[in-house]
């Protein structure tokens, strides 16, 4: 079953999914995506866990926490949030290569280095052999907008997202969740399932 894997630069939780999810390209159609975050939280009229003082602190510790116990590298960049825009289109730019995925996640955040300008990922492009007009090229910008666009279109709401069919698998603590459901497509269509996606709202703030 095809999925497709909305994410951004700037989320140390796609980080850490994408090392569970890289070893599966090789044996599911899942295809990666990259998006602006702050524009789905535009669109949706959320607030980023790094927009909430204490939740910004809890997340990054918590990060580090899971990175540690699952042996992942792991060191923050110089300052975060950061402004992603250069490395998604990087990503468009390279056509979603994994290899290029890798390089970017590696040199943000398993080298903490910074990744918010064509400068800042000068070692990934010259490894990549892109340019950095190959970046600001005016498909490439408008690829990004085009995806960040279909991904809000399809109800995308945060990152990282395992799109499947149309169900939405947010967080990479919702990774094992999505991997159920693409080994049983009717893993949704049980009447528990139907009734907790119809289930009633009791109450909501004014």
């Amino acid at each position: 079953m095809p999925a497709t894997w909305y994410f951004d630069i700037v989320s140390p939780f796609a980080y850490l999914q994408w090392h569970r999810l890289r070893p599966l390209l090789a044996t599911h159609d899942i295809r990666p995506v990259p998006i602006l975050f702050a524009a789905v939280l535009s669109a949706t009229g959320n607030r980023g866990p790094a927009e909430i003082p204490a939740k910004r602190v809890f997340t990054y510790q918590h990060v580090a926490w899971r990175a540690q116990r699952d042996r992942i590298a792991l060191v923050f960049p110089p300052a975060h949030p950061f402004n992603p825009i250069a490395a998604l289109r990087t990503v468009i730019a390279a056509d979603a290569d994994p290899d290029v995925i890798d390089a970017l996640f590696a040199h943000i955040w398993a080298r903490g280095q910074a990744g918010d300008s064509v400068e800042s990922l000068a070692p990934v492009l010259d490894a990549a052999g892109l340019s950095p007009a190959d970046i600001e090229a005016p498909a490439v910008k408008t690829g990004l907008r085009a995806d960040t666009d279909a991904a809000i279109a399809a109800g995308v709401f945060g990152v990282p997202t395992l799109r499947i069919c149309d169900a939405l698998f947010w967080g990479e603590d919702a990774h094992d969740f999505a991997l159920a459901a693409l080994a049983d497509p009717g893993l949704l269509d049980t009447p528990e399932m139907q009734r907790l996606a119809r289930l009633p709202v009791g109450a909501s703030r004014a």
